[in-house]
């Protein structure tokens, strides 16, 4: 067995520790998402939690983890009659990104339960986390089934595993903790809310602090055990204070003027639901037994409001995390109960806590207005004649729904219809592997005819391993919407590039709802750059498509060479993914030998692929060429006019192209 790094070695992260520690104080707090950058000890930490945790009685021999005091009455392995136990260490249960249904909740051994109606059920790992702690590595990256079995235990408080009227349940309740990187996409409002606390990591930029990670990380590898004993002391005053704080943690008195802050805090914060003061109530009390007080303080308060608020407070996946710490602080001393020091500025609460904010604030400070002079002062990276400064994109608008036609074998998501795992049922088939979904009529039309040769006497329907038919069930998939953007002098149009930036960012946003990729490829200058590579990232997309710039010549043939690029490296990531490419242009090429040849060269490429394309006609003037038209056909697509790209009606438009298409 692996030694853990002892989580009282680990260096900084004060707040990742804390926030754990509180969960083990109380695991009622409801868990941790830990939000940051790869390699900040993220999954360290969580990993050296499970050592720290108490040991917990069991019943002996039960596969569900029963409390000998007060077993599960409807325990797949009772009935257990109270008394006398056995205790384990606490368990620490990791959840694949990757892992199947039956793997998270169970499986039933569906043969037998229709032929012998014997419930022979193979526990999951919702059952080894029962009473533990369930960990979920990159659960940003999860699949939606997976997230909807862990949002209903985690509600619920148990597992139900249902096969064709045959079903079993059995208690699950578990710390749950996620860790994940923002860049690679964010998460489920349903799954956020789940998590009581949130933490936000990052590496140190101190020198010496960094040499000190290095120092332990290098002693550790060369010996574990070795490592782990130097730091047994300090890991067993931890433990004993946890059980201390755990015997205190009922005694702590939770006061009216406390809860009368923790109440107004989440108002001023406009946080959704009253699960938001539960979390911080439970906080506070875990923060008092923490540091042996038995009344909570102003001071509990406030932690658990960093500690709880910031996921909850975004509106949208553009919003920054993270709190106003200063108007927390104003909140905290109105509802204090006590009257303030001196009258409050009539120009800003605070003498300057609402006026405008330090240059040292940064974009957290929630300065707006300083966008667009960050993206001026930027330095382009392409360059040409007539080069402008960035334009701010329009506000992101709610989008109708998109669909690629035809019928998809994709990654699960929620947009274009595909054969999947989960869905309405539309046909059967001979499983392959191991038997998910069963189709209790084909099943049962497939053993009929031989239930004579094989002797049934009995009620009970005699059934074989070549009588089982798997369920075919049509779903929906995520799909990738690529944008290829002219930037060129010809498109700087101030508010024409707004619209499409606009645009661009409210399909990412309703990408990030469907669980959908979205793409940008841009060109001028010399050459297209892709400016946004594939992802659900919203946080990325939004400041990347800030700092755009538009100007120089018009590198068309370049733009769907590299397009094509980005999507046959996808395909090889995920050839299952299906494409849309909208090309926004008003199809002039220029720079280089035979500009227009080469575009129509790289435009065939992509008819040959048979990729679903539209492209949005930009030219404008008096005398119109036609370009883009022409350029639609070589594509293989759809050509529209520059009067309906408006930023309120882009998805409507690339919706009715696919419709065409199909």
């Amino acid at each position: 067995m692996t030694t853990p790094f002892p989580f009282t070695a680990v260096v900084g992260q004060d707040d990742l520790r804390l926030a754990l520690l509180l969960n083990a104080v109380s695991p009622a707090v409801g868990g941790v998402l830990v939000r940051g950058e790869k390699g900040t000890a993220k999954s360290t930490a969580v990993r050296a939690l499970s050592a720290l945790l108490p040991e917990v009685p069991v019943v002996a021999g039960c596969r569900f983890s029963c409390d000998p005091v007060k077993p599960d009455p409807g325990c797949p392995d009772g009935p257990h009659e109270p008394g006398n136990g056995t205790e384990r260490p606490a368990r620490m249960v990791e959840l694949p990104v990757g892992a199947s249904e039956d793997r998270l909740v169970g499986a039933l051994d569906i043969e037998r339960a229709l032929a012998e109606g014997v419930k022979a059920f193979e526990p999951g790992l919702l059952a080894d986390a029962h009473r533990g702690i369930l960990y979920v590595d990159e659960v940003n990256l999860l699949h939606d089934h997976l997230v909807d079995l862990l949002l209903d235990a985690a509600a619920m408080g148990a597992s139900y595993v249902e096969r064709e009227g045959v079903s079993v349940r059995h208690a699950a309740r578990f710390l749950l903790v996620g860790t994940m990187n923002p860049e690679e996409g964010e998460l489920r409002p349903q799954l956020l809310d789940r998590f009581g606390l949130t933490v936000e990591v990052a590496a140190s930029r101190e020198p010496d602090q960094r040499v000190e990670v290095v120092r332990r990380r290098l002693a550790y590898d060369d010996d574990p055990a070795g490592f782990a004993a130097r730091w047994a002391g300090e890991e067993a005053a931890v433990r004993q204070r946890i059980v201390a704080a755990r015997e205190l943690l009922p005694r702590v008195r939770l006061g009216d003027a406390a809860l009368r802050q923790i109440a107004a805090t989440c108002a001023a914060f406009e946080v959704d639901g009253m699960r938001a003061d539960i979390v911080m109530a439970r906080t506070a009390t875990a923060l008092a037994a923490w540091a042996g007080r038995t009344d909570v303080l102003a001071e509990d308060v406030r932690q658990a409001a960093l500690l709880a608020l910031p996921h909850r407070r975004r509106r949208n996946p553009f919003d920054a995390p993270g709190l106003d710490e200063d108007k927390l602080d104003e909140t905290l001393e109105e509802f204090s109960g006590e009257a303030p020091d001196e009258d409050p500025d009539p120009d800003g609460p605070g003498g300057g806590g609402g006026g405008q904010p330090s240059p040292e604030s940064g974009p957290q400070g929630g300065d707006t207005a300083a966008r667009p002079e960050a993206g001026e002062g930027g330095e382009p990276q392409a360059s040409g004649a007539g080069e402008q400064s960035p334009v701010r994109a329009a506000e992101p608008f709610r989008t109708k729904v998109l669909s690629v036609p035809g019928i998809g074998q994709g990654a699960a998501g929620r947009r274009s219809r595909a054969r999947t795992e989960h869905g309405r049922t539309t046909g059967a088939r001979r499983p392959r592997g191991t038997l998910t979904k069963l189709h209790l009529a084909a099943t049962v039309q497939a053993a009929a005819p031989h239930q004579r040769a094989r002797g049934r006497s009995g009620p009970g329907l005699v059934v074989r391993r070549d009588d089982l038919r798997q369920a075919v069930r049509e779903g929906r998939e995520g799909n990738l919407v690529l944008f290829v953007v002219d930037a060129s002098g010809s498109m700087a149009a101030r508010q024409r590039m707004g619209a499409v930036k606009g645009a661009v960012l409210s399909l990412l946003l309703d990408a990030y709802q469907r669980r959908d990729k979205v793409g940008l490829v841009t060109f001028r200058g010399a050459a297209a750059e892709v400016a946004l590579p594939p992802t659900s990232s919203v946080d990325a997309a939004a400041a990347r498509l800030e700092s755009l710039p538009t100007g120089g010549r018009t590198p068309l043939a370049a733009g769907l060479l590299k397009a094509h690029e980005v999507l046959r490296v996808e395909r090889l990531r995920d050839a299952a993914r299906r494409a849309l490419v909208v090309v926004v242009t008003d199809g002039r090429a220029t720079g280089g030998p035979e500009p227009l040849l080469l575009a129509s060269r790289a435009a065939g490429l992509f008819a040959a692929g048979e990729v679903a394309s539209v492209v949005v006609d930009c030219e404008s003037g008096p005398v119109r060429l036609g370009l883009a038209g022409k350029l639609a056909g070589e594509l293989g697509g759809t050509a529209v006019t520059l009067d309906e790209l408006r930023a309120d009606s882009i998805a409507g438009l690339v919706k009715d192209v696919q419709r065409r298409a199909a």
